[in-house]
C-alpha cells in the first residue's frame, strides 16, 4: 500500500493541491485524472521520490516494491533494448551482471576458487529464485507485446525513435512487476492494438496500478477507481472514468439543489425577521428564526479547474456533392503501404482511418488531401472544397517565433476581423488575456493543439482532415471536440488511436494492415464484431 498524509505543494503563491491524504490499495487500479497543469504529474512525481513536496508526508509500506515510469528518453542510449528492459529489475539485473563476468573470468581460466564457488552455488541459486533462467524470454514476450519486433531486442537504444524508446522504458516497469506501478501517460505513442495489450497486462497485476491518462477507452476498461484532482484536492471514486462523470454530476446536481433550498428558506426568515422582528408578540419567533439565519450555511462552489473549449466547425462555403474520389491509388516507401486503393467520399461522411504505428495512416491522410502525390493512381477533389487541416506534426505548421495570435491571425477569412475578435475567439480556446501573447516556443502540447483548433474554426473549412488531434489534449478538450465533431454536417476525416473518440464518430472505417486497406462502413463496434465474425469463419 502507498499512501499520501496531508500532503501539500506550492509554486510560490500557486498552490496545485492542498492537505490530500489518501491510501492507494493493493489490488487496485487507480485512474487519475483532472485538467491539464492541476499538477497531476506533479503528484506522481512526488509519489515515486523523484521530487519533494511542500509539505506532509508519503509512506509506503515495508519491503513493498515501486516502479515509475520515466519520461527521459535518452537515459539509455548505450545499452541494448532488451538489457534496458532487464534493468527494470534492480536485484536480477546485479546478479545477470555478476554471472556474466564470473562466466567470462571461467572461460578464460582467471577465476578463483571463492568466485567458483560463489558462481555455480549460492549465485545460480539466487539468480534461478529470481527469474533468471527465465528472463530473456519473459523481457522478449513484454517487448513483442508492445509492438517492438524481436530483431530490435539485441539493438542499441539510441537506434530508436522516441516513440520505441517510450515503449522500451514501459517494458521495463512492466518486466519489474513491482508492487506499486506508477504510470503517466501509458498509451502515449500506442496503437489500439498495444492499448488493449497493455490493459490486459495490466488488469492482471496483483498490486498497485497508478495511471494518468487522457485516454477514456484505457481508463475505461482498466480502472477500478478513479482520483480525481480538482478544486486543489483530490477525491476517489469507486470506478471507472464513466462511473466517475455520471457520479460527479450527481453529486453536483446534489450541491445544486441542496443551495437552492437553503437559500429559499433563507429569503422566507429574513422576510419573517423584517415583518415581525419589532412585534413584541413575535419576538421569541423572530429571535429564533434569527438564529436559525445565522446558523444556516450555503456550501460554496469552488471554481474547478476543469473548463472546456467551446468549440462549434461551421463552414464559410457550401460544399457540392463531389468531395474527394481517390481511384487505384499506391504508396511505397522503404515497404508498400497501400496499392490500387479507391475510395469515394461523400459530402456527409465521417472517415476514420486507423490501424498500427508505422503502417501509413498519415500517408494515406496526405495522398486524400494531395499534399503528397501517389506512386501511381489519381486523387479528385470537388470544385467546392476548402479543407481545414489539422497535422499530427506541427513543428514545420506553427511558426516558434511568432506569438500565438500574430500566428492565428494570418488565417482571418476577412480583413474585417478585428484585434478584439481574435481574442474573443482564441478565449474560446481557453487563451485568456496576456496569454494570446505567448510565443508558440513556449506553449505546451495541449496549447498547440488548441491553437491549431482555432485556426480549423476561424478558416471554416468545409472538409476537416485531422490527424491524431487528441494526442495532448485533456479529457475536457477531447470531448468537446468529440461532441463538436458529432455536429458537423461535412465531412471529416481523421487518424486516430483513441477508441472512444473513432467510434463515436466514425460512419466509415479504413484499417491499413500489411500493406492492405480494409474499407468498412460503420463504428468501430460494428467493424470490430465484423472482423471477429468474419475471423471465426
Amino acid at each position: 500500500m502507498i499512501a499520501a498524509s496531508n500532503l501539500s505543494m506550492r509554486f510560490g503563491k500557486k498552490i496545485l493541491f492542498e492537505n490530500v491524504s489518501v491510501k492507494f490499495l493493493p489490488g487496485a487500479r487507480y485512474g487519475i485524472i483532472g485538467a491539464n497543469g492541476v499538477g497531476k504529474s506533479t503528484f506522481m512525481k512526488i509519489l515515486s521520490g523523484e521530487l519533494e513536496q511542500t509539505s506532509g508526508q508519503v509512506s509506503i509500506d515495508k519491503d513493498c516494491s515501486m516502479a515509475f515510469l520515466k519520461q527521459d528518453h535518452y537515459e539509455y542510449d548505450d545499452f541494448k533494448v532488451i538489457d534496458t528492459v532487464y534493468m527494470g529489475n534492480e536485484k536480477l539485473w546485479k546478479l545477470h551482471l555478476e554471472r556474466e563476468e564470473l562466466y567470462a573470468k571461467s572461460d578464460t581460466g582467471e577465476i578463483t576458487d571463492e568466485e567458483s564457488d560463489r558462481l555455480y552455488g549460492e549465485l545460480e541459486i539466487d539468480f534461478g529464485d529470481n527469474g533468471g533462467y527465465t528472463m530473456e524470454a519473459d523481457a522478449s514476450k513484454v517487448l513483442s507485446g508492445l509492438g517492438i519486433n524481436e530483431d530490435s531486442h539485441g539493438e542499441k537504444m539510441n537506434t530508436l525513435s522516441g516513440g520505441l524508446k517510450f515503449r522500451v522504458l514501459l517494458a521495463q516497469i512492466l518486466f519489474a512487476n513491482p508492487d506499486i506501478m506508477l504510470l503517466d501517460e501509458p498509451t502515449n505513442h500506442l496503437d489500439m492494438e498495444t492499448i488493449d495489450w497493455l490493459v490486459n497486462f495490466l488488469s492482471r497485476h496483483t498490486g498497485t496500478v497508478l495511471v494518468i491518462s487522457h485516454d477514456r477507452y484505457f481508463l475505461n476498461s482498466l480502472c477500478t477507481d478513479t482520483a480525481d484532482l480538482d478544486y486543489s484536492e483530490l477525491r476517489l471514486f469507486s470506478g471507472n472514468y464513466d462511473s466517475f462523470m455520471i457520479a460527479n454530476e450527481i453529486a453536483l446536481e446534489r450541491q445544486q439543489r441542496d443551495n437552492e433550498k437553503k437559500e429559499k428558506r433563507a429569503t422566507e426568515l429574513k422576510t419573517f425577521i423584517s415583518r415581525f422582528g419589532a412585534n413584541a408578540s413575535k419576538a421569541k419567533q423572530a429571535t429564533a428564526r434569527r438564529k436559525e439565519l445565522e446558523r444556516m450555511q450555503v456550501d460554496e462552489f469552488k471554481p474547478s479547474s476543469r473548463i472546456s473549449p467551446y468549440i462549434r466547425f461551421k463552414p464559410l462555403e457550401k460544399l457540392g456533392e463531389q468531395v474527394i474520389e481517390a481511384e487505384e491509388i499506391s504508396k511505397t516507401y522503404d515497404d508498400e503501404l497501400f496499392k490500387d486503393f479507391s475510395l469515394n467520399i461523400a459530402n456527409d461522411e465521417r472517415v476514420a482511418i486507423i490501424g498500427s504505428n508505422g503502417v501509413g495512416k498519415t500517408t494515406l491522410l496526405k495522398a486524400l488531401i494531395k499534399e503528397i502525390e501517389p506512386d501511381s493512381g489519381s486523387v479528385k477533389h470537388g470544385d467546392t472544397i476548402q479543407i481545414s487541416y489539422f497535422p499530427q506534426d506541427n513543428t514545420n505548421f506553427l511558426n516558434p517565433d511568432m506569438t500565438a495570435i500574430d500566428w492565428l491571425g494570418q488565417f482571418c477569412p476577412n480583413e474585417g476581423i478585428t484585434d478584439q475578435d481574435l481574442r474573443s475567439h482564441m478565449g474560446k480556446m481557453l487563451f485568456r488575456k496576456e496569454e494570446v501573447e505567448k510565443k508558440i516556443n513556449v506553449l505546451s502540447g495541449g496549447e498547440k493543439a488548441r491553437l491549431i483548433i482555432a485556426k480549423m474554426l476561424l478558416e471554416g473549412g468545409n472538409v476537416l482532415i485531422l490527424d491524431e488531434p487528441t494526442n495532448h489534449l485533456d479529457l475536457e478538450a477531447i470531448e468537446a471536440l468529440n461532441y463538436a465533431l458529432t455536429l458537423v454536417e461535412q465531412p471529416v476525416i481523421f487518424v486516430s488511436h483513441d477508441r472512444e473518440f473513432v467510434n463515436s464518430l466514425a460512419t466509415r472505417v479504413l484499417e491499413i494492415e500489411d500493406g492492405k486497406i480494409t474499407n468498412y462502413p460503420g463504428n468501430m463496434e460494428d467493424y470490430e464484431a465484423w472482423k471477429k465474425k468474419n475471423a471465426k469463419a
